[in-house]
């Protein structure tokens, strides 16, 4: 049925549940997993661009290399969780890309036949600021997306 399962997580506790979830399962149908990660570009305020928040092309400051690393400890932690519990899982990191199209698009070129990911559950307010990673991965997602919350 399924064969090969992406799990997407930020290293949150909520995201943690998904990981989980996705790695229980991988392992009752021996599936094989993707784990992947998603570093946003750094937001830079512009009010050229009518004060909108805008992504540069180049940051300086180590704003790169803190998020590469904080991807590395998340997808470290990952991959031993899928050790644990014996489930062969390839790690993958998507520097400056946006979550959502990242992982659509790793659902796409990896073949995979499965979406796993959490749900943080906002309403309202938050979400409208905040936005939906997991409400766009299920609108454009090429295949099946099982939200865990």
């Amino acid at each position: 049925m399924y064969h090969h399962i992406l799990i997407s997580t930020d290293g949150s506790e909520t995201a943690t549940k998904g990981l989980d979830h996705g790695l229980t399962l991988a392992k009752a149908l021996g599936a094989k997993v993707t784990i992947v990660t998603v570093t946003e570009p750094f937001p830079v305020y512009a009010a050229a661009a009518g004060g909108a928040w805008v992504a540069p092309v180049d940051v300086g400051g180590g704003y790169e290399e803190s998020q590469k690393e904080l991807a590395d400890r998340i997808l470290t932690a990952a991959k031993d969780a899928a050790d644990k519990i014996g489930v062969s899982a390839e790690v993958l990191h998507v520097p400056t890309g946006f979550p959502a199209e990242a992982i659509v698009e790793t659902a796409k070129t990896r073949d995979c036949s499965l979406v796993c990911m959490s749900s943080h559950g906002r309403r309202g307010l938050g979400r409208l600021l905040l936005g939906s990673q997991t409400a766009e991965v299920l609108a454009h997602s090429p295949v099946p997306v099982l939200v865990v919350r």
